[in-house]
């Protein structure tokens, strides 16, 4: 398997553990998997991720709580409308509180 390949296997792994109503980063991710400086190959693996039904890639954000990724999911507030019916609060494509639905792989999982 190629290393990216394998990389974002490993991202995917992460991402399906995001409880729902909770949220995590691109670094947090990256971090999290040993690679603190790869927060935008993380973003490369959920672009790619939505052939696989089985990851929630909508529960990953930016470090500010901005919806970057929502253009990949077709229309435009399908990202927005999912996490809001998970309970989280967006407001003009950001997480509000951010801290409140934040969810740390790096306390949440046991070492990578």
């Amino acid at each position: 398997m190629a290393k990216e390949f394998s990389f974002f296997y490993n991202v995917y792994k992460v991402v399906k553990c995001i409880p729902e109503g909770k949220v995590t980063t691109y670094g947090a991710i990256a971090k999290y998997l040993g690679s603190p400086q790869s927060s935008r190959m993380v973003g490369w693996a959920m672009n790619a991720s939505h052939v696989h039904s089985d990851v929630p890639a909508h529960r990953v954000v930016n470090r500010l709580g901005l919806l970057t990724g929502k253009h990949h999911f077709g229309a435009d507030n399908i990202m927005e409308q999912l996490l809001e019916n998970e309970g989280v609060e967006i407001k003009k494509n950001q997480i509000q509180q951010l801290n409140k639905y934040f969810w740390d792989p790096s306390k949440a999982l046991p070492p990578f």
